[in-house]
């Protein structure tokens, strides 16, 4: 904590760490250029050694431009002590993953709400030819009744990684639960068919409380 707070301390203060996975650590931080909180998501280190500053730059800059109202904002984006990091919006919510794990299944009132907000923001970012990758219940967040779509261009970035292990691991490349079958082979070219597709299968697991498919390992 202290060498990233050293790292970020000329445009941020880094406050406290609010979460992390397989992909990433979020923190809490305050912007001091605008003067507002937001909250900073660092790739593990394993991760940004396997995709180029240049890359991740570029991807993360292009998602940046999609401005939807359920879409979450990326601020900026850069690197501290050879970690990649991106800039976004502090929300005072939770994720689908955090409500189907407390409550189960969904009303479907609220199933078709949320699916219905998720697949306008895709087809926004489809028609700029943009495609997400990575649609499940922990990348769509809740905030004061939305449905906001988060880690547009993650996927992208990390697709060049060819260390298999990692994309098992769940890194952003994809979950396998919730992935198209063109996406499981390693097809390199996916439209945006690829999210309705993994959009489907959130659907499903808000109304049935269960992913459609399971298997006793990620490959199955």
């Amino acid at each position: 904590m202290d060498a990233l707070r050293n790292a970020l301390a000329e445009r941020f203060t880094l406050l406290s760490e609010v979460g992390q996975g397989a992909m990433a650590r979020v923190f809490h931080a305050h912007d001091r250029r605008f003067d507002r909180p937001v909250a900073i998501k660092m790739l593990r280190e394993e991760l940004g050694a396997s995709v180029s500053a240049e890359r991740f730059s570029r991807e993360i800059e292009t998602a940046a431009r999609l401005q939807h109202p359920h879409i979450l904002l990326i601020y900026d984006s850069g690197a501290a002590n050879g970690l990649h990091f991106y800039v976004m919006p502090l929300v005072n919510g939770e994720s689908l993953r955090s409500r189907l794990a407390r409550d189960g299944a969904l009303p479907w009132s609220d199933a078709l709400r949320i699916t219905g907000q998720v697949a306008d923001a895709l087809a926004y970012a489809h028609a700029r030819l943009i495609v997400h990758r990575n649609i499940k219940p922990e990348n769509i967040l809740l905030h004061q009744g939305h449905a906001m779509v988060a880690d547009f261009g993650i996927a992208k970035a990390l697709a060049g990684s060819q260390d298999l292990s990692l994309t098992l691991a769940d890194n952003g490349i994809g979950t396998p639960a919730y992935m198209s079958p063109e996406q499981a082979f390693g097809e390199g070219t996916l439209d945006g068919r690829a999210d309705l597709y993994s959009l489907a299968c959130t659907l499903y697991e808000m109304i049935e409380g269960r992913t459609p498919f399971s298997g006793t390992t990620l490959m199955a």
